[in-house]
């Protein structure tokens, strides 16, 4: 069976050091990305029309499969974008590497995802 050399990160966030509850929701739409909802209000019989947008994030452009809330797993290739990422922040989160081998059915998963 073929492995693939792959990164699972765990991290958590010290909500104590985030300027705001924005700066924190910040963190994690440039993580995950998030959903735009735009409600209009459509004059003739008032009825409201919504507009939805998917803003990406980070793992939006990078292959991973999310394991939980805060962990996640991507190729040994894309490792240093999320250190980049996560060192922006190195203040307010703390985080864990942990080097794992994929077999060919996970990895499968993890380019599915993008």
């Amino acid at each position: 069976m073929k492995e693939k050399k792959a990164i699972l990160i765990c991290f958590s966030v010290k909500s104590g050091k985030f300027e705001s509850y924005s700066e924190r929701n910040k963190f994690f739409k440039k993580l995950y990305g998030w959903k735009q909802v735009i409600r209009k209000e459509i004059r003739l019989g008032k009825k409201e029309k919504s507009y939805v947008y998917k803003r990406e994030g980070l793992l939006d452009e990078i292959p991973h499969l999310k394991v939980d809330q805060s962990s996640f797993i991507v190729p040994e290739d894309e490792f240093e974008r999320i250190v980049g990422f996560l060192k922006e922040w190195h203040d307010k989160v703390i985080w864990r590497t942990f080097k794992v081998l994929l077999d060919e059915d996970l990895e499968d998963l993890i380019e599915e995802e993008v």
